[in-house]
């Protein structure tokens, strides 16, 4: 079984959050082989950028950034390029749903590769359902 990550989910494998749990679980089934885990190849630089934000707002402890991207670098999903064919389709989701574009990558990304992406952006999953029903919170 295939599934789509965003760094919503990749984020919460290294600080606690709510939901925190379900985003381990899929890691560990990544881990140990039972899923395929797939994200736009940005997703480093986002959970790198999601890091920061969580150092700069006192939820993690400055020396810990560096050593939390580590983690989320040694076990990265399988990583898909987002041009030349993400970008033209997360462009039209876009504009579909009022989105962004850095959100509709990983939408576009399990459309086209026919699996679900699992978020814990519930404003991204409201928005998605009644066109995109494979987007699920975890």
């Amino acid at each position: 079984m295939k599934r789509v990550i965003d760094c919503s989910v990749a984020f919460k494998w290294i600080v606690a959050e709510s939901d925190t749990a379900k985003a381990v679980q899929l890691r560990d089934d990544y881990r140990t082989g039972v899923i395929e885990l797939v994200a736009p190849d940005f997703l480093p630089v986002e959970v790198g950028n999601a890091i920061l934000m969580a150092e700069r707002g006192g939820r993690i402890v400055t020396a810990q950034g560096p050593l939390l991207l580590a983690d989320v670098l040694n076990l990265l999903p399988v990583l898909h390029p987002t041009t030349p064919d993400l970008l033209p389709r997360a462009y039209e989701i876009a504009s579909l749903l009022h989105g962004t574009v850095y959100d509709c990558l990983y939408i576009a990304l399990a459309e086209q590769q026919a699996c679900d992406l699992v978020t814990a952006d519930d404003r991204l999953v409201r928005k998605a359902q009644g066109q995109f029903p494979f987007a699920s919170l975890p």
